[in-house]
């Protein structure tokens, strides 16, 4: 398992597209992957429990890789936050 803690940095936060951005993301590995606040952790292939999240600019969530993949899931998920979910800012 691997643990890590990201931060959301984009303008708008964990909003409807950076949200189905990560749940497509995450759903091209077999491991499970959690997100979540320290009252709070939800399945990241979900688009509807990362939305429920609430996550705003400046949010510190942690993620949790569990599987086969888990290494390459938390590359391609920490470079999406890191691109700004492919908004520019």
């Amino acid at each position: 398992m691997l643990c890590c803690d990201l931060k959301i940095i984009n303008k708008l936060g964990l909003h409807a597209r950076a949200a189905t951005k990560l749940a497509s993301a995450a759903g091209h590995y077999q491991c499970s992957i959690r997100i979540g606040k320290p009252d709070q952790s939800v399945d990241a292939k979900s688009i509807m429990s990362l939305m429920l999240l609430a996550a705003s600019q400046g949010t510190d969530l942690s993620f949790e890789f569990d599987g086969p993949d888990e290494l390459q899931a938390q590359q391609e998920i920490a470079q999406l936050l890191a691109d700004y979910f492919g908004e520019g800012e």
